[in-house]
């Protein structure tokens, strides 16, 4: 008999992750797996510089009409929208042996991958399967957006996981450190693609061999982020969610003291303190099913609490600034800082200067990567003293003050100089938003006994629902921004709606997102 019992109390510390009267806190991290962690952004990132630089290259190579690229930066943002709070709750409910979140995150790698391939190697594919070159320019075209569609959908999709997983797996402390890494290698892995990119591949013995620039930058930008993800992947075990139902079984025959309870008391590999009351089996079987159902995911994200909301408004407000600046800066540089045209014959020095000006917006985007990468170093001094609203409101600040002379004042140094600016902001939008997430979801477990998820909602859908506002406003910029360009007449519109934005977002951090004393 104590045998058994002795048993059965050790199964029920393994399902507890140890002591069970012991803290929820996990262990605190080494440095070293928090970067480690932290590669996957350096992985993304590399592959989104390497998209932002080879992307309308490609596009015009195949020749995609104009009037289609509207349709290819909307179906992405539009399908993330929908679709990530869904992928997000899953997640939250996975019960792979693996974890909860690394099936997610290396599908979604491979799902990139795959983007990536179609889209840089599409016309080569297609050239080498279909013989009739009337039916090449219909495939290539076809491929090639198939191909950035899936690739921005999964890098897209990959952050709300990645975040969840270091927000499982990590104290209180080590989540605000692991997230300042986060930002640091986003920032170093934009710059190394962007550096990677302004080379001359086609004339090098590689890109002869391998027949063109695109087919170097997709097996360079392939090895990195196969290096880089499964090193995030073997960075911090998880420990697996348990199938309700079998925990169950297993608790309601034990006979020992009360604390033992039911499943609810073990979360994720962790014992919730607190808890005494008991579930049947069906009950606890029909809890995880009814979270899964549709209709329940939606009342979750209705029924959000109103700091959260309007923590996902002023994202949806920072990332509309953010990319208003970004998805056009390099036209900004062709057309009003080197009054280039880019609608020039192709041998005039119109065209020439245009070109020009985009390679010097090359370089400052390069320069908005390291100094985001710097900035996000400098986050860990400056918040002991100013706190996360001040880190909010100065992202915000100076990236509105910025644009706003770059708008006034659009001269090439200055331009540039104020290009680091840009990083400042890129810095904030990864860091300070999921920082306020995690201080919240401290402060429903300690309000609730340890029990952060006891409201229907989990750290997956939390951070869906705040990285889906990217989505939302790549689909705002993207039918908006267009019409005001148009209906203006030139491209310094764009830098002055992102200023324009960005300073209102200053009064809304300030005034209407709560933070956690």
């Amino acid at each position: 008999m104590d045998s058994s019992r002795g048993k059965e109390k050790a199964v029920l510390e393994s399902l507890a992750g140890g002591d069970p009267f012991g803290s929820v806190e996990p262990v605190k991290k080494p440095s070293g797996r928090l970067i480690m962690h932290s590669m996957a952004m350096l992985g993304r990132e590399f592959c989104y510089a390497v998209e932002a630089a080879f992307v309308t290259p490609v596009l015009l190579s195949v020749g995609l009409p104009k009037s289609l690229y509207s349709l290819v930066w909307l179906i992405s943002p539009i399908l993330g929208f929908v679709l990530q709070p869904v992928v997000g709750s899953a997640s939250d409910h996975c019960t792979s042996g693996w974890g909860k979140r690394r099936p997610y995150i290396l599908a979604l790698g491979i799902m990139m991958l795959l983007g990536m391939a179609l889209y840089l190697n599409g016309d080569m594919m297609v050239s080498a399967l279909i013989p009739e070159r009337g039916k090449q320019r219909t495939w290539a075209i076809v491929i090639t957006m198939l191909g950035v569609v899936l690739f921005d959908f999964a890098a897209d999709f990959i952050d709300g996981p990645i975040k969840a997983y270091l927000f499982d797996v990590c104290s209180h402390q080590d989540k605000e450190k692991g997230l300042h890494y986060h930002a640091l290698l986003t920032g170093l892995g934009g710059a190394l693609g962007y550096l990677t990119g302004a080379m001359d591949w086609g004339n090098s013995v590689l890109g002869r061999f391998l027949g063109s620039e695109f087919q170097v930058m997709f097996i360079i930008a392939a090895l990195v982020f196969l290096i880089c993800l499964t090193v995030h992947l073997c960075s911090i075990p998880e420990a697996p969610l348990r199938d309700d139902s079998t925990e169950t079984k297993l608790l309601l025959k034990v006979d020992g003291p009360s604390e033992y309870g039911s499943i609810e008391s073990v979360n994720n590999g962790y014992l919730k303190p607190g808890y005494a009351g008991k579930k049947t089996l069906s009950e606890s079987h029909l809890g995880v099913q009814t979270r899964m159902t549709v209709k329940c995911l939606l009342k979750a994200l209705l029924s959000m609490p109103s700091h959260y909301r309007c923590l996902c408004i002023s994202h949806l407000i920072g990332w509309t600034a953010f990319l208003s600046n970004m998805l056009f800066f390099t036209d900004f540089m062709g057309q009003i800082v080197y009054h280039g045209n880019p609608y020039a014959p192709h041998n005039s020095t119109a065209y020439l200067t245009y070109e020009r000006g985009v390679e010097i917006g090359c370089w400052g985007m390069c320069i908005n990567a390291i100094s985001s990468s710097l900035y996000s170093y400098l986050q860990k001094a400056l918040l002991p003293c100013i706190g996360l609203k001040g880190l909010y409101f100065i992202g915000y600040l100076l990236f509105g003050i910025g644009t706003g002379f770059i708008g006034l004042f659009p001269k090439v140094y200055s331009t540039l100089a104020l290009c680091s600016l840009f990083g400042v902001m890129s810095s904030t939008l990864y860091t300070v938003p999921f920082n306020l997430i995690a201080e919240y979801h401290r402060e429903e477990e300690e309000q609730n006994g340890g029990e952060a998820e006891a409201t229907g909602r989990g750290k997956g859908i939390d951070c869906a629902a705040l990285t889906c506002m990217v989505q939302l406003a790549q689909i705002i910029v993207g039918v908006g921004l267009g019409f005001l360009v148009s209906a203006a007449g030139s491209v310094i519109v764009v830098v002055i709606c992102a200023s324009a934005v960005a300073l209102t977002g200053c009064c809304f951090v300030a005034f209407f997102v709560r933070y956690v004393e």
